[in-house]
């Protein structure tokens, strides 16, 4: 279907602006341009009951995290939540709105995640941040009021990246997951899907965009085949953690996320997954602008609600 109405005219705005590509800007012009993009889009901050910024123990220094915690009198779930912005931009104040809407909605402790961002820090610095909070929080989520048995993995485009990454590798190395939620979440390198030619121009997320946002994360000698930043290429998604996956009908990562949960159920992992008509990249953050970003929240406050309850404790 053509793209939702009530998103024309931001579209519209959005592709008259003129705004350069990314490549003829500084990494401080995009990070700047993302932050104005993100503000137009999203309502007010809801309340949260407790809202706290610490620091955590990291492989190159202490990683900045802010903990929402909707009802500080109960032990919750913990949902290690790793922002979007092609690992490249954004950050704990970009996704505040989304993490507060998360947390009263899913009703757990959400623990957002400043991971180090690329091309100051390549892959897998990014990767390695989170993992290193996940790992915390296993071992100390006690502290935060929240619940071990019931830790999840979340994150949007390059961040959904990061929580498949984080979920394969937990496997093996790290945590056990009750569950991972990815939104339209980037799983290949090689951005040569149908949805890259069919939405490559004029819905936010470009095919040139998208490809610079990989040259600066992996870098000249970054390996895109790698299992854990193409996960998509992994060899084996056995044993990974149930699976939420959320894509947008009018974003060129909409076919290796599909593809993504095709290839997990496949290797027998509980996936639900849900293709957005209408929608465009970055949607679930629009909830100024589009009621389906509630929607999406909804669903994804349930998918947890029933996938956390049934996790072992």
């Amino acid at each position: 279907m053509a793209v939702a109405p009530e998103l024309r005219q931001y579209l519209e705005g959005a592709n008259a602006a003129g705004v350069p590509r990314l490549d003829d800007m500084s990494i401080d012009d995009v990070r700047a341009v993302s932050e104005a993009f993100v503000n137009a889009s999203a309502m007010d901050a809801e309340p949260v009951d407790v809202v706290e910024d610490r620091h955590l123990p990291g492989p190159a220094g202490d990683i900045a995290v802010r903990v929402y915690d909707p009802d500080p009198g109960a032990t919750s779930p913990v949902v290690a939540y790793f922002h979007g912005g092609g690992w490249v931009m954004m950050g704990l104040d970009t996704h505040d709105r989304v993490c507060r809407r998360l947390a009263n909605a899913a009703h757990a402790v959400v623990v957002s995640v400043d991971y180090r961002l690329a091309p100051e820090h390549r892959f897998p610095a990014a990767l390695d941040d989170c993992m290193a909070v996940t790992h915390w929080l296993t071992d100390h989520a006690e502290e935060l009021a929240g619940d071990p048995t019931r830790i999840a993995v979340a994150g949007d485009s390059a961040g959904g990246n990061l929580a498949a990454a984080t979920a394969l590798a937990s496997r093996s190395d790290g945590p056990g997951l009750a569950a991972q939620v990815l939104v339209y979440p980037a799983t290949d390198a090689a951005c040569e899907t149908t949805s890259y030619r069919t939405n490559g121009e004029g819905f936010l997320l470009t095919t040139s965009a998208m490809r610079w946002f990989w040259d600066q994360y992996l870098g000249p000698h970054g390996d895109p085949g790698d299992r854990y930043a193409s996960m998509l290429r992994a060899d084996d998604l056995n044993g990974a953690p149930p699976a939420l996956i959320m894509t947008a009908e009018h974003d060129v990562l909409r076919d290796e996320g599909e593809a993504y949960a095709d290839r997990l159920r496949a290797a027998g992992v509980d996936v639900t997954s849900l293709c957005y008509p209408g929608m465009v990249h970055g949607f679930l953050m629009m909830d100024a602008l589009t009621p389906t970003a509630v929607t999406a929240m909804a669903e994804i406050a349930g998918f947890l609600e029933r996938v956390l309850t049934a996790a072992p404790r």
